[in-house]
């Protein structure tokens, strides 16, 4: 069984949790939005991964770890361009090892304008 864990960011109304925590593993999803407010961060894909980035921090922080213990993560790009952009910010928040990583292209994310999202898999308490 898992538990929703209170990041603090704001949790949108549909049926869906954000971050779960089962035992030691926490899976996340997290999209460029501002924790406050939930309206979604806007701008080219830097200032998006940043602030997704940030928000992931947060949601691995409540759940009791910090982005060392991300293990797992699969990003979402809807332009395979913005890969260099993306990787300049993600090198910003993460250090080798690096987590295991998957990009897939998508032809859209679920906001208009929306450039990249990222789903997380996190292993506290090793």
């Amino acid at each position: 069984m898992f538990e929703p864990v209170e990041t603090g960011i704001f949790q949108s109304p549909g049926p869906y949790t954000g971050t779960a925590k089962a035992g030691t593993v926490v899976y996340t999803v997290q999209i460029p939005k501002d924790p406050e407010t939930g309206a979604f961060v806007g701008g080219d894909v830097r200032v998006q991964t940043r602030r997704m980035l940030a928000n992931l921090k947060l949601a691995i922080e409540a759940a009791g770890g910090t982005l060392a213990d991300v293990a797992r993560v699969t990003l979402y790009l809807v332009d395979l361009a913005d890969k260099d952009g993306m990787n300049e910010v993600y090198r910003a928040f993460f250090a080798e090892p690096f987590p295991v990583r998957a990009i897939l292209v998508v032809k859209a994310l679920t906001i208009p304008g929306m450039r990249v999202e990222i789903e997380a898999t996190a292993h506290i308490g090793r």
